[in-house]
């Protein structure tokens, strides 16, 4: 009976978490028929209709051709891929002395770095665009790039992932006589490594997808990212949701990738397993 009870309350919990995600995954579905739809077929029937009756790839050859989604691409490949290694950089700058160091007032400049995550990036839009116009960023990848460089989540995640490594392995590379940075890149980066990935993915997602800061600092076109470019094939084709949706399965596909390839590293990283006592 017990064991009939069990089964019961395990096929309840698949049932609702396959219908959790069919209803999360929804919205790809949909996005996706539409871009294989060809233009006799409607796509704002109610209900919606998620297979397409005569699929066709002219939609992603039409965007392709008609704007330079591959320069699009390029810029954002880039952008994203700049992003992710200065802001990996300076958020572990940033957290190891206020992890692993004492010095006054450590506490204190924690606090008040992590309490700017409450600050909406629309209050420090005006001040940031000012700023890159005077250091003349602006039409260039560092302009897109500006923002990004460090982030007050990034330094809070990478500060707990700090004060989780064992101090007998920080005490160990000491005695071997290796340097403060030494001891920082070659033990305590390799030791948070789901940490970094997780931030990684994060930042990755968040530049590739940025809209409203590129849409500020870019005039020139040869520099759109894929966001951009997106929302031009709005007036290129008088909204036509078919084109729409095909730039957007493309801006897309690059993000699932990089999720379903670095998904196995974000597995704890047992640092303390040489540590006895």
């Amino acid at each position: 009976m017990n064991i009939k009870k069990s089964q019961l309350q395990i096929s309840i919990t698949y049932g609702l978490l396959s219908a959790i995600a069919l209803l999360t995954l929804f919205p790809l579905l949909w996005l996706i028929s539409t871009a294989l739809k060809s233009p006799t077929e409607n796509i704002l029937q109610s209900p919606p209709q998620l297979w397409t009756s005569q699929p066709t790839l002219d939609n992603f050859t039409r965007v392709w051709e008609s704007l330079p989604f591959g320069q699009y691409l390029y810029n954002s490949i880039t952008v994203a891929l700049l992003t992710v290694i200065l802001n990996l950089l300076f958020c572990a700058l940033a957290a190891y002395p206020l992890a692993r160091l004492s010095f006054v007032g450590r506490n204190g400049i924690s606090i008040a770095i992590i309490s700017t995550i409450m600050i909406p990036f629309q209050i420090v839009m005006i001040p940031l665009y000012i700023l890159t116009v005077q250091l003349r960023l602006t039409n260039s990848y560092l302009g897109m790039i500006f923002p990004s460089l460090a982030s007050a989540f990034g330094i809070f995640l990478l500060r707990q992932a700090f004060m989780g490594v064992p101090k007998e392995i920080e005490e160990a590379a000491r005695m071997d006589g290796t340097s403060e940075l030494g001891l920082w890149w070659f033990v305590m980066l390799p030791a948070i490594r789901p940490a970094l990935i997780t931030l990684a993915i994060f930042v990755f997602i968040g530049a590739w997808s940025d809209f409203l800061w590129p849409l500020i600092v870019i005039q020139d076109e040869t520099l759109y990212t894929l966001p951009l470019g997106v929302s031009k094939l709005a007036g290129t084709f008088s909204l036509d949701w078919r084109l729409v949706a095909a730039g957007s399965t493309i801006s897309i596909v690059p993000v699932l990738l990089l999720f379903i390839f670095l998904q196995r590293f974000i597995v704890p990283t047992d640092t303390g397993s040489g540590v006895k006592g």
